[in-house]
């Protein structure tokens, strides 16, 4: 089940740049240098977003990377540990994110990318795995699209027509 996007009006978000790229143009004038900053926005109490900006300067990449973020923030299904609710593989490209549900104690065990959006999405106990490609921009889009598809008990047995006990069994 997909969530609607969030309303970003009313969160406190902290933002946290992942990556700054400088991409060149060749023209017939030489070259155009210009920057892509990738930047994650959360309010550490379930909601997350990813953004890309471009410009000619950094602050004003990131700005715009910022500004596409909060557009693009959706709602995270946590359980009473602030971990996941289940298992599940997030996928974008080639990236593969392996997310694992963990017990009160574990903290955030992940790499770079997948990190700052577990952080920032305000999950204390996470073990992740990154599979497949590397690619920064890739690898936080997975995650992200991972953390979208994780359901609660209460949807899952709303859809299978069951009470949670039956499902959490």
């Amino acid at each position: 089940m997909r969530r609607n996007r969030v309303d970003a009006s009313q969160l406190e978000l902290t933002d946290k740049v992942v990556a700054i790229k400088r991409v060149t143009k060749v023209v017939k004038g030489g070259r155009n240098m210009k920057f892509t900053a990738l930047v994650v926005v959360g309010d550490g109490a379930g909601h997350v977003g990813a953004g890309l900006g471009k410009a000619t300067e950094i602050p004003d990449a990131i700005r715009k990377g910022k500004e596409d973020a909060t557009k693009n923030l959706i709602e995270v299904a946590l359980d009473e540990n602030n971990s996941i609710t289940h298992d599940y593989i997030g996928k974008f490209g080639s990236a593969q994110v392996l997310l694992k549900k963990s017990p009160e104690g574990t903290g955030i065990i992940a790499g770079g990318p997948a990190r700052s959006v577990c952080e920032l999405a305000g999950i204390r106990n996470i073990r992740t795995k990154s599979l497949g490609s590397n690619n920064k921009q890739n690898v936080v889009i997975a995650t992200i699209n991972g953390l979208r598809e994780i359901q609660t008990p209460e949807e899952v047995a709303r859809k299978r027509g069951k009470s949670v006990q039956e499902v959490t069994a």
